[in-house]
């Protein structure tokens, strides 16, 4: 019997290609980009869950200000002390600071910048799989270091080769391949290419300071162990190790620890250097993939239903010879499993051509499907949902015919099959009208901040990041060298360049009794000039005037405005950084303000200090000069730090890093948005079709009588058009209230008009309107004659 069954479905594919082929097209489409969500989906909810210890381990954090996010990085006292302070709560600590380091063997140099110092129980508290050495001892010593397979096979061809080797970090510290680790799956926070010991590090003064934050301190808790009852004990232990330094700078240290499973979605954590996601970006792919799944879903009840009428006289003459409704059941619903089946193995070949384009969208690799038990069992659940519930409602429909109607061809779909129909089709385009706004809003929300005006002079600029030592005890001789070319406009350094991360600092304020906090920046004289900004009050910071490098100060109209100053009044108020200055500073000038931070946050005060704690140059280049400029500075950069890779970016360029998450979301939204109207569009051509071919003789009628092709085009289009207003309707409430939402992510953002959803309903209604007209001209335009022929 089954053999049977198969072969009529197999005959009522191959009969109905266009319905069969609409059928495959559409389901394939629906289960590829469901398959391409699910993959992500589980890729970002699986980060840091292959750790066999990770349920008890935490990251500290820590916050000098209360109404600021945690941040990741504290200094190198904190977890040894945390470990001799609490031994019955806290089995190991690690500590991990991320470097740049100029690695060198032979004639190959890298400027790597995925380099972990980290405790020597690195790899014994995280599970990452270790090819050569052991995990307890490839760290113990101070000269060994762990390389992951990609590393070591860029320095000497392959990871047995690197056992043994020396290489040489920046000119003088020399450490030897102790380990191999396994190449990093995309599923981990921390991504490096190589991890040496940290204890090279602990003789240097700056590494004891309690206030020098530059690492990472990963905390495991003995079992049983409460987290919050742990962190109840944090102020008196920061009371005992920082109560000097707290009450000196008029601080209050807060830590809190977080689980490792959370670290991924960590939000305040944006500038701790290891990778981080979105849940909400997470939620919106899950959501889409469900609409794209209903969509695929619908088109095939409406197809399945439709062809009703086609098929009663076989059912009528199978219940006639015998068959019970049962039978015909398990026929139809057998059908619709086949044709999901068909549907998933064709995704699954989609899948597998498409993948390396979805990664470079991703912007990394996700571990390899094929070996995953999770997407068969996704596949499953797909046939099982496709074949057995969506395949239901046709199965059980055209097997309770009446037998005698279907064999005299008399049965009709009737009121509320095209009611049923329609709704359907109001469901498809509501969806298809959503996602279109939702596309819209994005790409207008991303040119918008693309093209605001951020209040200094972006153009023309290059970024170069101070990561090695030759730049910056160099730096004075770089900058003599650039300004005596005649295509370098101005140069500066500074602590952060804008869109960077910018610390806040605890200051004392003239006729303040608070401490007020402010962002900082350090930098040097040229600061101001280079980027354009506006002096709105006092004067520029200046090399004439010597007591400036000591005694003067800029801050911006925001921070004047919070200390309750106006700008004037603000020039000659003394003010003095808790934390870095001994002697107090004069208020020389107030700047207005512009968009230093990404333009998701408000602009907050700005405290622009002289100083030397220098991480990246800006060298602005003359209009028409770009290849001459980056010639001069590759030139200069290679006369004072010769063996460091020259790496550069432009500052109008940084837009792309910055919103990097948003613009990728952008783009994967825009083409799923694209596939669910493609098998919107699809179910619509398959409703044209029937219902042309059924009015075949009524057109007939009315072109003999006279009609024009477009009287009849219209006839035709109208009633399939109707479903697609109504979707536009329920569509535009639910669209402005997601997109309002989601603006709130961004302290800037565009009005949502109603153009928007004007432009959206248009685009619907004309891609509607194109897939309906093709059939709907076929019919117009066929010879009467032969369709009355056939009556």
């Amino acid at each position: 019997m089954f053999k049977n069954y198969l072969k009529i479905a197999w005959r009522n594919l191959y009969k109905h290609k266009a319905f069969s082929l609409i059928h495959i097209l559409g389901l394939t489409t629906g289960v590829t980009v469901c398959l391409m969500i699910f993959l992500y989906i589980t890729n970002e909810f699986s980060v840091d869950k292959f750790h066999t210890q990770g349920k008890n381990i935490y990251r500290l954090m820590r916050r000098y200000d209360p109404t600021k996010p945690l941040v990741a990085y504290v200094s190198g006292p904190y977890a040894p002390a945390l470990k001799n302070d609490f031994p019955s709560d806290i089995k190991t600590v690690v500590r991990v600071k991320p470097e740049n380091e100029l690695v060198t063997f032979g004639d190959k140099a890298f400027n790597e910048k995925k380099v972990y110092y980290a405790d020597a129980g690195f790899f014994n508290l995280f599970s990452y799989p270790l090819i050569k050495g052991e995990p307890s001892s490839v760290l113990k010593l101070p000269n060994s270091v762990v390389l992951n397979e990609k590393t070591a096979k860029r320095y000497f061809g392959s990871a047995e080769n690197a056992m043994g080797k020396v290489l040489t970090f920046g000119k003088r510290n020399q450490f030897k391949v102790a380990g191999i680790a396994k190449d990093l799956p995309s599923n981990t926070h921390l991504d490096f290419d190589i991890v040496a010991p940290i204890a090279v590090m602990e003789n240097y003064d700056w590494f004891k300071r309690w206030i020098n934050n530059s690492m990472f301190a990963y905390v495991q808790l003995n079992d049983g162990i409460n987290k919050k009852q742990l962190e109840q004990k944090f102020p008196a232990f920061m009371a005992k190790y920082m109560g000097e330094e707290m009450k000196r700078f008029d601080l209050r240290v807060d830590l809190q620890l977080t689980p490792l499973q959370d670290i991924y979605f960590e939000k305040s954590s944006a500038f701790d250097n290891v990778r981080h996601g979105e849940k909400s970006v997470v939620y919106v792919f899950i959501s889409i993939a469900i609409l794209i799944m209903l969509i695929a879903c619908i088109n095939f009840m409406n197809l399945s239903t439709i062809r009703a009428v086609d098929r009663s006289k076989e059912v009528g003459l199978r219940k006639v010879l015998g068959a019970v409704r049962n039978h015909l059941i398990y026929q139809f619903i057998g059908e619709s499993v086949l044709l999901a089946i068909i549907a998933c193995i064709l995704a699954m070949g989609l899948l597998f051509i498409l993948m390396p384009y979805y990664n470079d969208i991703l912007g990394y690799t996700l571990s390899s499907p094929w070996m995953s038990w999770h997407m068969y069992a996704f596949l499953i659940g797909v046939i099982v949902v496709i074949g057995l519930l969506a395949g239901s409602y046709p199965a059980f429909f055209l097997s309770g015919f009446s037998p005698i109607q279907a064999l005299k061809g008399k049965l009709r779909l009737g009121k509320g099959g095209v009611v049923l129909r329609q709704t359907l089709v109001v469901v498809q385009f509501s969806i298809s009208v959503f996602l279109i706004i939702g596309v819209i809003v994005m790409t207008r929300q991303m040119n918008y901040m693309k093209n605001k005006q951020l209040g200094y002079d972006q153009s023309q600029t290059v970024v170069l990041q101070i990561d090695n030592a030759d730049l910056y005890n160099n730096l004075k001789a770089f900058k003599t060298q650039l300004l005596s070319n005649n295509s370098i406009s101005s140069f500066s350094v500074m602590s952060s360049e804008p869109g960077g991360f910018h610390d806040v600092h605890s200051f004392e304020v003239e006729g303040k009794h608070d401490p007020f906090r402010a962002r900082t920046e350090f930098a040097d004289f040229d600061h101001t000039k280079l980027l354009n900004l506006k002096i709105i009050a006092g004067r520029d910071l200046s090399e004439q005037y010597g007591t400036d490098s000591a005694g003067a100060i800029l801050i911006n109209r925001t921070a004047a405005q919070q200390l309750g100053f106006s700008p004037q009044q603000a020039v000659g108020k003394w003010i003095k950084n808790a934390v870095r200055d001994s002697i107090r500073r004069q208020i020389v000038g107030v700047v207005e303000d512009y968009n230093f931070l990404s333009l998701r946050e408000n602009i907050e005060p700005l405290v622009i200090s002289p100083g030397e704690d220098w991480r990246v140059v800006l060298v602005k280049l003359k209009p028409g000069s770009v290849k001459q400029g980056l010639s001069a500075i590759e030139s200069a950069y290679k006369s004072i730090a010769p063996v460091y890779p020259f790496e550069y970016s432009f500052l109008d360029q940084e837009f792309n890093a910055t919103y990097r998450t948003d613009i990728r979301q952008q783009t994967i939204l825009s083409i799923f948005a694209g596939l669910a109207i493609f098998v919107a569009c699809l179910g619509l051509f398959g409703l044209a079709s029937f219902t042309a071919t059924k009015r075949t003789k009524e057109i007939g009628v009315r072109k003999v009588l006279g009609s024009s092709v477009q009287n009849i085009l219209i006839l035709l289009s109208k009633d399939m058009l109707k479903p697609v207003l109504i979707a536009t309707v329920i569509a535009v409430p639910i669209g402005y209230y997601a997109m309002q939402k989601w603006l709130q992510n961004f302290a800037y953002q565009i009005n949502i008009s109603y153009t928007i959803f004007v432009l959206a309903g248009t685009v619907a209604l004309l891609i509607a309107f194109f897939t309906i007209s093709f059939q709907s001209i076929k019919a117009a335009l066929a010879n009467p004659v032969k369709s009355l022929r056939s009556e």
